[in-house]
């Protein structure tokens, strides 16, 4: 798994904008600037002005491990620096690729995130420098979602790796195939390059044509990663998703947020955030709760399907499912859930599905990792090599990568050349 580790996740603090441009009387010398936008203002471009030194606490490697800087902390380092405005280098100056990410819509970025390979238990020093922001081309991308109105309200999404969608409200009501669930579905890819466009706009998905398809089966059932409310030994589960909000969209990481009314006889509301980055065969997924009094519980679950075998570990906590597709003539799938450390959890089922039920959080959301892996492309293998990614996912979630911030003293820019 290369999740996102050690996220910043502090309050948004303003990006400080330079003094207003409105004029001044002709007698007045022009507006002083605050502190802060004087410093902006100061800072060149092209010149280095934090330091991050990552440390990898395992012993196992960490490829494509996604780092993500909240802005209210490089602002307290350097105070007036401008998001819109930094750039990630590595230790030769070379450019990496960065995405900034606005986490609550509000039209200002609250994060810059990037990626880089991590060795065991190795440290290594990159740099944010002030410059020019290229834009991504189509090659970077390698994360994307999208609200599929054209295919009855789905919303789908996908990585280099994996692939989803979930049910919209129009699917509902459909004549041919009405479906109400608000269970996950799961798309096989056996190419790296973004398929969910394409495979819509020729509508044959459910057939392989050399990049994999829709072999999953879902139904009412709560397929890879769907949830409901557990109560009287009973799965309560919701219709389809009401609303939709897309707040990142890649090149790097993927953020949505799917919003359900309210189900049940406790009657509990949900905002489902989704968070998937490039690289990675899990998303994250954040459900938040409105509405329900007294105590609830949640379950988590896996589909069931002819052939599958389900693991679980009530300790670490997850579940795994390895299974056969279409009897094993187009591979076999691994399916998983994994909680964080210390997560309380029982094992169910039903009649449809392997479930984990977890109490409801006390405060914040209830946060748990989906992840897929298929034997046709996947570098994971099989059965045995399925259940430990969901064993070092587990690992790598108690043990982010260290993450240490510092000012570049007396930063000086790099000598005069073009930016790159």
């Amino acid at each position: 798994m290369k999740t996102t580790s050690c996220l910043f996740l502090f309050a948004l603090a303003g990006l400080l904008a330079p003094a207003s441009a409105s004029a001044a009387p002709a007698s007045q010398s022009p507006a002083a600037a605050t502190p802060a936008a004087q410093a902006a203002a100061a800072i060149a471009d092209r010149t280095d002005v934090v330091v991050v030194t990552l440390t990898n606490p395992l012993a196992v490697k960490r490829p494509a491990e996604t780092i993500a800087l909240a802005s209210a902390d490089l602002v307290k380092l350097v105070p007036g620096l401008d998001l819109k405005k930094l750039q990630v280098v590595d230790a030769k100056g070379k450019l990496v690729l960065s995405q900034l990410v606005d986490s609550d819509g509000d039209e200002t970025p609250d994060q810059i995130v990037f990626q880089t390979d991590l060795g065991p238990s190795e440290s290594k020093a990159l740099k944010l420098r002030v410059g020019e922001r290229a834009s991504a081309v189509e090659a970077d991308y390698k994360a994307y979602g999208r609200f599929v109105r054209e295919r009855h309200d789905d919303f789908a999404w996908e990585n280099d790796l994996i692939a989803h969608r979930m049910y919209g409200p129009d699917l509902e009501t459909c004549k041919k195939e009405p479906l109400t669930s608000s269970g996950v579905d799961v798309w096989v890819k056996r190419v790296p390059k973004l398929v969910v466009n394409e495979w819509y706009m020729t509508d044959n998905y459910h057939q392989d044509h050399g990049e994999g398809a829709d072999f999953y089966g879902v139904g009412k059932s709560r397929g890879c990663g769907g949830l409901g409310i557990w109560s009287g030994g009973k799965l309560q589960v919701s219709k389809n998703f009401t609303g939709t909000r897309v707040l990142a969209n890649g090149p790097i990481r993927l953020v949505f947020e799917l919003t359900y009314a309210a189900w049940g006889t406790a009657r509990v509301a949900e905002t489902k955030r989704v968070t998937l980055d490039a690289g990675s065969h899990f998303n994250k997924f954040e459900s938040t709760f409105k509405g329900g009094k007294g105590s609830l519980s949640f379950a988590i679950g896996i589909a069931k399907h002819p052939g599958g075998v389900v693991e679980i570990d009530d300790k670490a906590p997850w579940m795994r499912v390895w299974e056969p597709l279409n009897e094993g003539k187009s591979g076999n799938l691994g399916t998983a859930i994994v909680l964080p450390m210390g997560a309380k959890v029982e094992a169910q089922q039903t009649d449809l599905d392997f479930l984990l039920v977890t109490p409801a959080p006390k405060s914040g959301p209830l946060t748990y990792y989906v992840g897929t892996s298929w034997d046709r492309t996947s570098a994971a293998g099989g059965a045995a090599n399925w259940t430990k990614e969901a064993q070092l996912l587990s690992s790598r979630i108690t043990n982010p990568v260290q993450i240490k911030l510092a000012a570049n003293a007396a930063p000086t820019p790099p000598a005069a050349g073009p930016s790159k």
